[in-house]
């Protein structure tokens, strides 16, 4: 993956981070984790074929990477360990600057993939929390508190 330093200037200057797997349920982590996000001024881009028809975070929701037709900064994923392989060409295909595996999903074997097509990875690790103990309200302070989107 790098150094903490490398995915902290990643974040920094992030503006879009699209969620594999993203949840409209608010008691579930594919949920509040973008909607954390969302709050600290990044657009969310939500992907989850079973909710397609939906709006999150002011953002239609998608079926696979692949509909994204915008450039991502960060892909957030909350998608079991053994079916991340099943992304990987959508993911490739969009080459976001950093992959975020959220906490408990790991595969050294797809996360080698992703840094030899020059994709950083972080694995098992969450977000939201990586967010708040290194960058606090930094999103913010660079004025983005709310979406830049504009689809509220």
């Amino acid at each position: 993956m790098g150094t903490m330093e490398n995915w902290e200037t990643l974040l920094r200057s992030a503006h879009t981070i699209a969620v594999l797997g993203a949840s409209s349920r608010p008691d579930r982590p594919a949920f509040f984790v973008p909607d954390y996000l969302y709050r600290t001024g990044y657009r969310i881009l939500p992907v989850n074929p079973a909710q397609v028809g939906q709006r999150l975070w002011g953002e239609p929701v998608v079926g696979s990477l692949g509909e994204l037709h915008q450039d991502i900064d960060v892909l957030d994923v909350f998608r079991r360990s053994e079916v991340l392989f099943e992304h990987l060409d959508d993911i490739l295909q969009a080459k976001p600057k950093l992959v975020w595996l959220q906490s408990g999903i790991r595969n050294d074997a797809f996360a080698a993939r992703l840094e030899a097509a020059g994709i950083a990875v972080v694995q098992d690790r969450c977000l939201m929390v990586e967010h708040r103990r290194r960058l606090g309200q930094s999103s913010q302070a660079r004025g983005l508190g709310q979406s830049s989107s504009g689809t509220e």
